[in-house]
């Protein structure tokens, strides 16, 4: 029960998290592009790289510990479904190179972070 509870209140921060700089992106970017979703899933992504390290290979976490961090806290605080609707939404306006360039940076530079952020948690640690 208390891995569930862990996953709602880190659910709870992340998906916060994730609307508030989505907020702060938006008002900061004049631009049809989706920024703040490829933003958020770039910093998520530099984050699991650093969590995974840190708590698979440095420090020993309860298991609600990891469940409130990588499941609930990046589980919100990252969104496939929001980088899938924005490209659709792309492909629909006919902004056909905008789509492919999103969807490149988007796992390109996403699975480049998670590298970074574990190389820096090794690193630093």
């Amino acid at each position: 029960m208390m891995t569930y509870l862990a996953i709602a209140v880190g659910g709870a921060i992340g998906a916060l998290s994730r609307y508030a700089l989505m907020e702060l992106i938006a008002t900061h970017t004049d631009s049809r592009l989706p920024w703040g979703t490829l933003l958020v899933n770039i910093f998520g992504a530099l984050l699991i790289g650093i969590l995974y390290v840190i708590i698979s290979e440095k420090l020993l976490l309860s298991e609600a510990a990891r469940a409130l961090l990588i499941v609930g806290f990046l589980g919100a605080f990252t969104t496939f479904s929001t980088f899938s609707l924005d490209t659709l939404l792309l492909i629909q306006q006919g902004w056909w190179l905008q789509a492919v360039g999103y969807m490149l940076a988007s796992v390109l530079v996403c699975v480049l972070a998670t590298w970074l952020g574990m190389a820096l948690a090794r690193l630093l640690t």
